[in-house]
């Protein structure tokens, strides 16, 4: 496996004790390589890495890169490509799978949130996905963790219906440090366990259920968006944003482009009679109250 990601990323929780958990070999790339397709590529094939873990947007940079080497310098070891950390575009996968087709290496969507360490569901993609390819289908849940969807007055939703993904189980954190509201309201006793001190995580993730037993993933209950695995609350921007003294009103989007890259998009009205500012000047704005990523 390689350690794709920042030991500050959750998903690194998985890829470290992953792989040495069940005896395999952890391959650590540099920040360099991980930040350059073609030599994280490269990685691939020298490491003969079998087992891949990545978000949706850094596997898109994998798969225009290994689309430019020749057919005989496929990345042949890989045997499982895990998708993590933000929504999954299926369509994106079209290209990969007319190179490798849909089983060797077997891609497998994987719907994970931190406070639950890391992994809920998952579910093992095949090109059959494509005909429903606006539909994002997160599996069922992975042994060691229940999953209820409720509905606002904490009652189980039927097939089809929208329901708040809740997550309970053994992988399920303590809560937040130092932050005993937040963690009391996110937090709550599981309804239906007979074990006193068991608890419920509330996600603010909306889904359904499918009648295949799978959950489609249906987005947030606010404002939260998840782009590169970073959780950004888009109210925070738009804060931000209505804070320089030349604009009256933001409004922020996220947005796919082309390349099925999901991008930052925000709107703004100046204040009556006033130019309005340089783009260059507002983003230097936000610059120094935000980080990077938002």
């Amino acid at each position: 496996w390689t350690l794709f990601h920042s030991p500050a990323f959750d998903f690194s929780v998985w890829e470290i004790w992953g792989a040495l958990l069940h005896g395999g070999r952890l391959v650590i790339p540099t920040h360099e390589i991980t930040r350059d397709p073609t030599q994280f590529w490269q990685l691939l094939r020298d490491e003969r890495v079998t087992v891949l873990n990545q978000t949706p947007s850094a596997f898109q940079q994998l798969i225009a890169t290994d689309g430019q080497q020749p057919v005989d310098q496929a990345l042949v070891d890989l045997r499982t490509v895990i998708f993590g950390g933000e929504a999954l575009d299926i369509g994106s996968l079209r290209g990969w799978w007319d190179r490798y087709g849909d089983q060797t290496p077997q891609l497998v969507n994987m719907y994970g949130i931190t406070e639950t360490t890391v992994h809920c569901t998952y579910r093992p993609l095949s090109r059959e996905d494509l005909r429903d390819a606006k539909r994002s289908v997160i599996g069922q849940a992975i042994p060691d963790l229940s999953l209820y969807l409720l509905d606002a007055v904490g009652e189980p939703v039927p097939v089809g219906v929208p329901g708040e993904i809740h997550v309970g189980g053994s992988g399920l954190a303590r809560g937040y440090l130092n932050r005993p509201e937040l963690t009391a309201e996110r937090f709550i006793p599981n309804p239906f366990s007979t074990q006193a001190h068991d608890r419920l995580y509330r996600s603010g993730d909306l889904a359904r259920w499918l009648p295949g037993g799978d959950l489609e993933y249906l987005g947030r209950s606010d404002d939260q968006v998840k782009i590169r695995g970073f959780r950004i609350e888009l109210g925070e921007i738009e804060a931000k944003l209505t804070g320089h003294p030349d604009i009256a009103s933001a409004h922020v989007l996220a947005r796919r482009d082309e390349d099925h890259d999901q991008q930052l998009i925000a709107y703004f009205t100046v204040k009556s009679g006033i130019e309005a500012p340089a783009i260059a000047a507002l983003r230097s704005h936000l610059a120094g109250q935000l980080p990077d990523y938002m």
